[in-house]
């Protein structure tokens, strides 16, 4: 098989800032794809989440990792910016190959462990908008031109499994909406979608080393392990270009189908496609979660990673 299996293919990730985003966007480049990188965050402009990443960064680490990356700036609470973007592609490309809905920034909107009562409406509702509002104006505009091929997917990021969230609340009633509905958005694209030969999936990093979480942890890349003395769990943590390269592997899989309507993690589709984290390490987050941190033993990552 080729380096390269999505050369030739193109891709839409909304939501490509930083964090998984950026990652999903370099990787689907590293094999091959042009990919248009979308977000709110420019050399010109911060959107509300303040951060210094921006498109054009991305764009530049797509083309340098060997695809083409486009930035677009786009506000995907904008019905009227949605649809011109997605015109551009066609326009510029006439077929759109692989969808990743990403689009996120609401954890500095999340309010932790406490009652709904005691969480400020305004910034709760902004998060599901966020989260969920967003996805489904990008799905509106785009699978019409996603459709019009055999072959396309649908990838919706969220945070943990669907097994996970339907057992486990995730310590905010908004954080815990926006979560579950990710995923119930992909079973419901693989409902529409395979009479058209497309495929829907959700999809969860686990512990995203995310530039923010890095920051949390006053770590960098090269020294993340030293967050494990704040928290020791910390160690199960992977890289953003671990789900980055488990997008890739599901969009370059002919029989991506299979997948269609699930609910999967990086770390169990690297068990399946057999690529690493950048270290050379396959972690399984979320059953680490669950039979260790959850189950409140202490911090050993053997056997997980």
């Amino acid at each position: 098989m080729s380096n390269q299996p999505l050369k030739g293919k193109i891709a839409l990730v909304a939501g490509a800032t930083r964090g998984a985003g950026r990652q999903i966007a370099v990787q689907l480049g590293a094999a091959g794809a042009t990919v248009y990188a979308t977000g709110r965050s420019t050399r010109e402009h911060r959107s509300e989440m303040n951060r210094p990443e921006t498109i054009e960064e991305t764009a530049e680490l797509v083309t340098a990792a060997g695809g083409e990356g486009i930035a677009v700036a786009v506000d995907h609470l904008v019905p009227e910016q949605v649809k011109d973007l997605v015109d551009r592609i066609d326009t510029e490309q006439g077929r759109l190959d692989v969808l990743v809905n990403d689009v996120w920034g609401g954890d500095p909107l999340a309010t932790w462990h406490k009652p709904v009562w005691e969480q400020p409406l305004d910034a709760g509702f902004r998060l599901l908008r966020l989260a969920i509002d967003t996805h489904i104006i990008t799905s509106h505009f785009a699978m019409p031109l996603l459709i019009r091929k055999p072959g396309g997917l649908v990838i919706e990021v969220g945070d943990g499994t669907t097994d996970y969230n339907d057992k486990n609340y995730r310590l905010s009633v908004f954080y815990d909406l926006a979560k579950t509905s990710v995923n119930r958005l992909a079973f419901a694209w693989s409902k529409d979608l395979p009479e058209h030969g497309a495929t829907a999936v959700a999809l969860t990093p686990g512990w995203l080393r995310s530039e923010m979480m890095l920051e949390h942890y006053g770590v960098t890349e090269d020294n993340w392990l030293d967050g494990t003395a704040k928290e020791p769990h910390f160690a199960i943590s992977e890289t953003p270009a671990y789900v980055g390269r488990a997008v890739a592997a599901l969009a370059a899989d002919p029989d991506r189908a299979r997948w269609n309507g699930t609910s999967v993690s990086s770390g169990e589709l690297a068990q399946v496609y057999g690529f690493t984290d950048l270290d050379g390490s396959r972690p399984d987050a979320w059953r680490y979660l669950v039979e260790v941190q959850d189950a409140g033993l202490p911090a050993d990552v053997t056997g997980y990673r």
